[in-house]
């Protein structure tokens, strides 16, 4: 049970590269904010059938300014990063465009070590690194 997460991680993994691969696809002649408008509805859509179907809505009136805070905060984050997301694959290729956007894997450890006050090891360092690296030799190919 302890490593759950993992597997829930690897599902994440999966529908981000089945994200950029349909999205690509479906943003032929379409404006992409207007697509990512879509896309979010879509989302909401999904999110409120599964909620019902799994009776997990629950109530608000409980949650904390700084819950709210962090939740507004990180939809807009969410916003922002799809808009830009949709912007860069209308204008370059999926297998470009992903890897760069994985970068964010690199920039949450380092954010993770400011704000969050995590502390990762030599290994997880190292795989940061390889990271950040294969992010450049991919974003530089020509």
């Amino acid at each position: 049970m302890e490593q759950t997460w993992f597997y829930w991680a690897l599902a994440s993994a999966f529908f981000a590269a089945l994200t950029a691969v349909l999205a690509k696809a479906g943003l032929q002649g379409i404006d992409s904010d207007f697509a990512t408008f879509i896309r979010t509805l879509v989302i909401v859509g999904a999110l409120a059938a599964f909620l019902s179907y799994t009776g997990k809505w629950q109530g608000v009136a409980d949650f904390s300014a700084k819950n709210w805070t962090f939740l507004i905060l990180s939809g807009l984050a969410t916003g922002a990063s799809w808009l830009a997301y949709f912007k860069a694959l209308q204008m370059g290729e999926a297998s470009k465009v992903a890897p760069v956007d994985k970068f964010s894997i690199v920039l949450v450890v380092l954010m993770s070590v400011v704000f969050l006050k995590e502390r990762p090891g030599a290994q997880e360092w190292l795989g940061i690194v390889l990271i950040g690296g294969g992010v450049l030799v991919l974003a530089l190919k020509r």
